[in-house]
Formats: structure tokens, sequence, C-alpha cells
């Protein structure tokens, strides 16, 4: 990709903090033409600097009331391929990652109780091919959601 200049970094320090300010104001608010966002927005999508779009869901509000982190131990590393898309099938995670350190993988999920946990876990997890072990942290609370700062450059 080409350098991301200045007019780049603005437009996406506003629309990063909300999806929803319409072209408008963001054309108002960086001094160009609306014609002038919507193909600077567009060419960042198809460079892939800007990676999907739509609408954050509170997961409590769908009856999902535990947020847990599960560390996976593969029996080889090489498996992470097969395993990631093992649990790709599973709707409730909603993230996964190959990591280096204690797991061999980083899945955050969603579960409804305790008894649905225990489902995801015992049921589809640990029974995925090369899964060596787990370790199940539970989050308590969030009070960081946010994307990378979009510094500008002058």
């Amino acid at each position: 990709m080409e350098k991301i200049d200045s007019l780049d970094r603005k437009i996406l320090s506003i629309i990063t903090k909300n999806a929803r300010t319409p072209f408008k104001d963001v054309a108002d608010r960086c001094g160009v033409s609306r014609a002038a966002i919507h193909q600077r927005v567009q060419h960042l999508i198809e460079e892939g600097v800007i990676i999907g779009s739509g609408y954050n869901v509170n997961p409590k509000k769908l009856g999902y009331q535990l947020c847990v982190y599960i560390g996976i131990t593969l029996e080889k590393g090489s498996l992470y391929k097969s395993v990631s898309n093992e649990l790709e099938k599973i709707p409730e995670i909603v993230e996964c990652h190959y990591t280096l350190g204690t797991y061999t993988m980083i899945t955050k999920l969603y579960a409804r109780n305790d008894e649905h946990l225990m489902q995801l876990l015992n049921g589809k997890i640990q029974e995925i091919p090369g899964v060596a072990k787990t370790e199940t942290l539970t989050a308590l609370d969030q009070r960081i959601k946010r994307t990378l700062p979009i510094l500008i450059e002058e």
C-alpha cells in the first residue's frame, strides 16, 4: 500500500471514534468534499487499512453472561491451522490468536452460563484433535475497548 497521508489519518481518527459519523460531517471537519471522503474511505477499505464494519452488540443483552479467555495448549504447534479451523465452527468463539508463551492459542468466547461454558469446553473445544489442555480465565469486567489511536502527521 502506498503511504497513508495526513488526510487519511484524519479521516481514520474521526471514523474510528464513531463509524456512524456521516461523510458530510467528516468532509466538513477535514475541509474536503464528501466525494473525496467517500473515495478515500473506499481506497482504505480496498487496501485493507479499514477491516470490517458494523455494530458492536452487548452480549449480555443477548443472554451471554460469561466472557472467558481460554488458553489452549496444542500437542504440536503445527496443528494450529487445523485446530483453528475447528474452533471457527464454534459461534461463541469471537477471537482466536496464535501466541508465543504459555499457550499455543488464546481464544475469547461468550457463554450463557456455567453449564453452557462446560458444554463448550468439554463437548467441543477439548474434543478437537490436537488440543492437549485448556485453561480458562473469566473476565469480570471490561474497562477499555478501543482501536489504536490514529496519529495525525502535520
